[in-house]
């Protein structure tokens, strides 16, 4: 029971607030030891209570392109494709694609520069990324197991081609905790127009703690978080503290007579998050505190714009840049992993990476637009001295074939396919285990990087050993990468 001066201390505060921001005095007691948790990973709350290793990054931004982006018009460079333009393709075996129609060898219709030191051969729909090769890490031997998005999108996303299985920021959140007591750990910024493939699954926390799931967030959207505030007519401030004063002490009275029960605990945490959200979440995506240029980097200086229905340029450098500027300001205030999408399920016209029809219609749209964000995020960074503790990874279900669908679309291509890191103690400017001459399959088809390795280097770097974060379900030890991965040492810095 507390103390009397502690229930004194708690009804002024009480009486002091309106509305939901009342019941965050919880937390505030909490810091102070009276509500202390029983863990003794007093700092962050996580279950590895001592990392396995120095780490060299505290947090993660994971970009994630919906629909299978082509690697061999983005970032991996092919001039066989260039000079037997049109020829008949000859794969040398056989090869097994998503839809019929396999065409002969396809150049990419943007051409290729070479940019920084490093003379990194990257497209022109790409070029804003141009200035940051030389702190990028490309990886061009990436493998899948299924050329199906929602299963290869699970894949990426869980490290499991099925559902089922937590995220990736999920099993972070599990494993390191919270570095601020304001928002949550895990946050996800979805396409502007929906959800990908397996929506929410994709960040859910399946069997590890429900608190570790990614909250989706639509910044775009006149509510942008589902549930945070009431908005029926009839309630009132008052009667929101008075409601949330009495579900609080039925709480707190259920939990006394049910020691060692910690579900109704998480609970009672979720309310004091949401609480705190309602003053800590509109402040963090409050763009209006940003100066101009950095406005205009991100290409945020036509606010109010309006867009045609056919995918555009400016309107996907305008919502994807937006995304990329709000993951800055949630890793200034200590939220663990944020991941950020672009294109959103099937849908026609295209609104996602999936060019099955017309490789330059759309994608030169959504990569102007991911560049666009994605090198303001590793400028602004790097500029405010949060590129070194921060591990930026770029991916996306699947590539695309270097032979065309129709006439000038691509099918998908789950043989080989490029991911990008950045900051987080990677070695910058340089290039590991490239694809073949066609961008058809890994050049070494024996050793080919798979996301369980992706996954295990991103853990390594947080400061764990990916074999060792485990947690017990359905009689298995599972774990973020299954049985497989290994650290690429070779990214390392």
């Amino acid at each position: 029971m507390f103390s009397h001066p502690l229930l004194d201390r708690r009804n002024f505060l009480q009486q002091g607030a309106a509305g939901f921001a009342s019941l965050a005095l919880t937390s505030l007691l909490h810091d102070e030891g009276v509500l202390a948790s029983q863990s003794t990973n007093l700092e962050t709350g996580g279950a590895v209570q001592v990392l396995h290793q120095p780490p060299k990054a505290k947090q993660v931004i994971q970009l994630f392109m919906g629909g299978a982006a082509s690697h061999i018009d983005l970032f991996d460079y092919k001039p066989q494709l260039e000079k037997h333009h049109g020829e008949p393709s000859d794969f040398g075996e056989r090869v097994e694609l998503f839809q019929n129609g396999n065409g002969p060898w396809m150049k990419s219709p943007f051409k290729f520069r070479p940019y920084g030191e490093t003379g990194k051969m990257i497209s022109d729909v790409v070029a804003p990324l141009g200035a940051c090769v030389d702190d990028m890490a490309f990886i061009h031997n990436m493998v899948g197991k299924t050329g199906v998005h929602s299963q290869a999108t699970y894949l990426q996303a869980t490290g499991f081609d099925r559902p089922g299985f937590p995220g990736m920021g999920s099993w972070v959140s599990y494993g390191l905790g919270t570095l601020n007591n304001n928002l949550p750990t895990f946050v996800v910024l979805p396409d502007h127009r929906g959800f990908a493939s397996n929506g929410p699954k994709n960040w859910g926390a399946a069997f590890l703690p429900a608190n570790t799931q990614g909250t989706a967030i639509f910044p775009q959207r006149k509510n942008p978080i589902d549930d945070l505030t009431p908005h029926a007519d009839f309630i009132t401030a008052k009667s929101e503290k008075d409601g949330l004063e009495l579900l609080n002490r039925l709480n707190r009275e259920f939990e006394q007579q049910r020691p060692g029960d910690s579900r109704l605990e998480a609970r009672i945490r979720s309310y004091e998050l949401a609480a705190k959200m309602q003053l800590s979440a509109p402040e963090a995506m409050d763009l209006t505190q940003e100066p101009k240029h950095i406005l205009e980097m991100y290409g945020l200086d036509k606010p109010g714009s309006t867009y045609p229905d056919e995918i555009n340029p400016p309107e996907e450098i305008e919502y994807f840049g937006r995304k990329c500027l709000i993951a800055r300001r949630l890793i200034e205030r200590g939220v663990r992993f944020v991941q950020v999408w672009s294109g959103n399920d099937n849908s026609f016209p295209r609104r996602n990476w999936d060019s099955h029809e017309n490789i330059e219609r759309d994608h030169k749209p959504l990569a102007l637009g991911m560049a666009t964000g994605a090198a303001a995020l590793i400028k602004d960074l790097k500029q405010r001295g949060l590129l070194n503790e921060t591990l930026i990874l770029w991916t996306t279900e699947f590539g695309r074939m270097p032979s065309t669908q129709g006439s000038q679309g691509r099918d998908h291509n789950p043989f080989v396919f490029t991911n990008w890191l950045c900051g987080g103690g990677i070695k910058p400017g340089g290039s590991y285990g490239p694809s073949d001459e066609w961008g058809y399959k890994p050049l070494d088809r024996e050793n080919p990087t798979l996301v369980h390795d992706v996954h295990a280097t991103i853990l390594h770097q947080l400061g764990i050993d990916h074999r060792k974060l485990t947690v017990r379900n359905d009689g298995i030890d599972r774990r973020l990468t299954d049985v497989h991965g290994h650290v690429i040492q070779d990214l390392l810095s």
